[in-house]
């Protein structure tokens, strides 16, 4: 069966989404999603984006789309950041809730991206995001380090197609063991 993933690259266009000393959460996004997306199809899964380029589109209308495409999984992709420069570090993924395939597929992309040096954050319930509730298909938000971490930022720059290629074994384990 041939499975249909959207993925998200979050924020775009004139919403730069988190900010850190010049570098941009969208750019980020953007450019690790299209490199997911490439091991995903040449896996022989279809693949919609939300973007390929540095556009903004709402998470309603990201939703909106993820619908109309009738896809199985919608994956968004992020860094997160926080108040104050390297106060937290590691990658975590956000699910509209703990049970479910959303929840199973956050955890096998999680476990890759600790096995690459990242402190795994783990799996967070997120039921205000509307890229989760307003999808109807599993949806997870994958932070991918904070942006506002050296260190992270050093693991993703320095590993950044291993990033890639273990975000996208999360999802292709993921619906082996469903299929």
């Amino acid at each position: 069966m041939a499975y249909t993933v959207i993925l998200d690259a979050g924020h775009g266009g004139a919403n730069p989404g988190a900010v850190y000393n010049g570098r941009q959460e969208k750019d980020d996004a953007l450019r690790l999603t299209l490199a997911i997306g490439q091991l995903l199809e040449n896996a022989g899964i279809n693949v919609v984006y939300t973007r390929t380029t540095d556009i903004y589109e709402s998470p309603a209308r990201k939703a909106a789309e993820a619908n109309e495409a009738g896809a199985d999984y919608f994956v968004s992709i992020h860094r997160n950041s926080s108040v104050y420069p390297n106060q937290y570090t590691g990658i975590e993924t956000l699910v509209y809730s703990f049970y479910g395939p959303a929840a199973e597929m956050a955890a096998n992309i999680n476990e890759n991206l600790e096995a690459l040096g990242f402190v795994n954050q783990g799996v967070n319930e997120r039921t205000n995001l509307i890229v989760l509730n307003q999808t109807q298909m599993p949806s997870l938000l994958v932070e991918v380090g904070f942006i506002n971490n050296d260190q992270d930022n050093i693991l993703f720059d320095s590993r950044f197609q291993e990033i890639a290629q273990a975000i996208a074994d999360g999802i292709i384990d993921t619906l082996n063991a469903q299929g």
